[in-house]
């Protein structure tokens, strides 16, 4: 493994505004919080900056709120190291706590940058106008160089999956947009602005392209769909997510997002005190490439680049990352009840938790003595057999040499969590089944 070069954030640290200080039983604090409510079904998940992008299976931001309140102190260090959308970095840094967030996924290293270092709200909404009346100007006067561009721009594969999505209007108004953004010169609203752009692409509903469902990562194309005008859309998204900065409380600490991976992180030993974050699920239920490639290709992602990418993340059904890793027996023996059923699926499976064994190993490395991890998982079915996702990986952390403090459930409010959608299937369909609860684990080094 190739030496990476290690993150190192400065702590300031009030020793007396903590409520579970070291002092006290983390332990003790952690079982505690895991033996109350986690369904937080009355929190604003959606409000404010927390909804300036569609993301799916987003936990609600009390849940991250309640463990950096209760089990860190001020200038202490939190860490995601699957940031997804930022949701465990922003609470952390909103209460003084210096954040830091990891990922592969481009998209999701976007959104964690804008909600962890928003542009200044006035000067966002301007240079966004501005953007809109050059991209129409652009149009007028010159449709035929936007064209050319996007000839430019795009290989062969990458062309052949614009035009089977995107309508040839939309691709002029997406490409006249993207050219003025691009001529942006202030990084952090260049990069709100390339998100507002992503977020008429990859959307709850509607959005630009020819495709329905991207926000549940299930896209399918609905020919006869009459696409919005991308640029204005991208005016009414500019105007909400200003809105939403807006609202946006103060950030007492400071926040790191970086390019790396759950497995092999470029952090020092000891050197975290709470770490926060939510796995992916097993074999591939949730599929995040299979949306964001349709705003990612225009940020110059061809798409058999982005096919590789995904074949990095965490339980990718192609191999486990790095050396193969013998499971406790436990997990091992629910890998082979599915592997008498489909071979296939086993395979994935166990890719999964011996992923998931190199990414307990990172956070037991990286987190501190004595301290906390929390990890919010639920559990996949394949063939009818339920994988127990949260016993397995309670025996995966116990394997690599944490403590199970104790193990919390949640229910899924499946509307506001964002789950895939089953098109054809009822309630009964497999996908429903195996996405209605979640389980906290928590951890102690």
């Amino acid at each position: 493994m190739t030496q990476q070069r290690q993150v190192v954030i400065e702590q300031r640290i009030d020793k007396s505004a903590c409520s579970g200080s070291p002092g006290s039983s983390l332990g003790d604090v952690l079982s505690e919080l895991l033996e109350g409510d986690l369904d937080f079904a009355q929190d604003s998940d959606s409000a404010g900056i927390h909804n300036l992008h569609a993301f799916p299976a987003k936990y609600p931001p009390a849940l991250p709120r309640l463990f950096v309140q209760h089990l860190t102190q001020p200038g202490e260090v939190v860490l995601d190291p699957m940031v997804g959308s930022g949701t465990t970095v922003l609470e952390a840094v909103q209460r003084g706590r210096q954040g830091i967030g990891s990922d592969i996924d481009p998209l999701a290293l976007l959104l964690s940058q804008v909600k962890t270092n928003p542009p200044d709200p006035a000067w966002a909404f301007q240079s966004g106008l501005s953007v809109c009346n050059r991209a129409y100007h652009a149009l007028e006067r010159d449709r035929a160089s936007v064209c050319r561009e996007i000839q430019k721009r795009f290989d062969n594969r990458t062309r052949q999956f614009l035009d089977y999505w995107f309508t040839q209007e939309t691709q002029q108004e997406l490409m006249a947009l993207l050219l003025q953004i691009e001529a942006e010169p202030n990084p952090a609203v260049r990069q709100f602005l390339r998100l507002c752009f992503s977020g008429i692409i990859v959307t709850k509903s509607g959005g630009v392209s020819l495709a329905m469902d991207l926000a549940h990562t299930r896209p399918h194309k609905v020919a006869e769909k009459v696409p919005r005008s991308a640029i204005e859309e991208f005016a009414r998204r500019l105007r909400k997510n200003v809105v939403s900065i807006e609202q946006t409380g103060r950030r007492a600490g400071r926040a790191a997002i970086l390019c790396a991976d759950a497995r092999s992180l470029p952090l020092r030993d000891n050197s975290v005190h709470l770490i926060v974050t939510s796995p992916p699920y097993a074999a591939n239920a949730i599929d995040y490439m299979r949306a964001h490639k349709f705003s990612l290709v225009w940020f110059g992602y061809p798409v058999d680049a982005l096919s590789l990418r995904r074949k990095e993340y965490v339980g990718h059904e192609v191999a486990p990352y790095g050396n193969s890793v013998s499971l406790p027996k436990p997990v091992q023996q629910v890998v082979d009840v599915v592997g008498k059923l489909d071979a296939r699926k086993a395979k994935a499976l166990e890719g999964y938790y011996q992923d998931m064994m190199h990414v307990m190993r990172e956070a037991y490395r990286v987190l501190q003595p004595g301290r906390c991890a929390v990890f919010v998982v639920a559990s996949s079915r394949l063939k009818g057999i339920d994988t127990r996702a949260d016993l397995c990986l309670g025996e995966v952390a116990q394997a690599v040499g944490f403590h199970v403090a104790g193990m919390g459930t949640r229910r899924i409010h499946r509307d506001r969590r964002m789950m895939p959608a089953s098109r054809h299937a009822g309630n009964g369909s497999t996908i429903e089944q195996r996405m209605h609860q979640e389980y906290v684990i928590g951890l102690i080094k």
